[in-house]
């Protein structure tokens, strides 16, 4: 079985998720950081990955994956995401060295293992290989083969970009959880109708979310009674 070094970029809590900040107020930087543990933990329980590197500035997030398998790497010397990435595949030597790197944004907090395992599987047929976002511009993940520069273009439009620059765009319907980052209550709303990962739907159950008339607002009071978690 084929196995991947996988790299997944955390941003720092003060600016992460910015457009949740009026719908979550202070409960914005737990949010952030429970899709990052949600798709870290995705990630190590993939059939096909051998291990995890989470790169981070941010001490809280760093603290928090200190005690999972996934490994951190400190990336306060960068500047952006591309840096970040292109910063930790010079220096961690299982990155730089990996047969097989694929890049998973942490925002992910509905992504299954089956899910990646399957964008991983697709990859392997390809140099360089991306999976856009539901939308169709963004990428979440990003896959090249050893010797192949990972060229990441992360970004607006980032889709556009990596397809430009050479990156097959895979498809797949099984993919749908992969696609599904999260930037605002419609993509979470979004999130929570496919599954959510343990510790966001924990996250949102102890702050009660959705509330009532958010539910009753976009017709999806049903989902007052889902039932979360993997």
């Amino acid at each position: 079985m084929t196995h991947w070094q996988v790299l997944i970029p955390v941003k720092g809590t003060t600016r992460a998720k910015t457009r949740l900040g009026d719908a979550f107020g202070r409960h914005r930087p737990q949010l952030a950081l429970a899709f990052a543990r949600d798709t870290v933990a995705a990630a190590v329980s993939c059939p096909v990955v051998a291990d995890v590197t989470v790169t981070t500035g941010d001490p809280a997030a760093a603290a928090m994956f200190a005690d999972t398998s996934a490994h951190v790497f400190d990336d306060r010397r960068s500047s952006g995401l591309n840096a970040a990435i292109s910063l930790a595949v010079r220096e961690v030597a299982r990155l730089r060295d990996a047969r097989r790197l694929a890049v998973l944004l942490g925002d992910l907090p509905a992504v299954t293992p089956i899910a990646l395992a399957r964008a991983l599987e697709l990859a392997e047929k390809h140099e360089r290989a991306f999976v856009a976002d539901a939308a169709g511009t963004g990428t979440t993940l990003l896959c090249a083969q050893r010797g192949v520069d990972l060229r990441p273009r992360f970004g607006a439009a980032s889709a556009i970009a990596h397809e430009a620059s050479g990156a097959v765009r895979l498809r797949d319907a099984a993919l749908a959880t992969l696609r599904l980052d999260v930037d605002d209550v419609d993509d979470l709303l979004a999130a929570l109708r496919l599954g959510l990962g343990k510790h966001t739907d924990n996250l949102l159950r102890d702050i009660g979310w959705p509330t009532p008339d958010v539910a009753a607002l976009t017709g999806e009071s049903l989902m007052l009674e889902h039932i979360g978690g993997r």
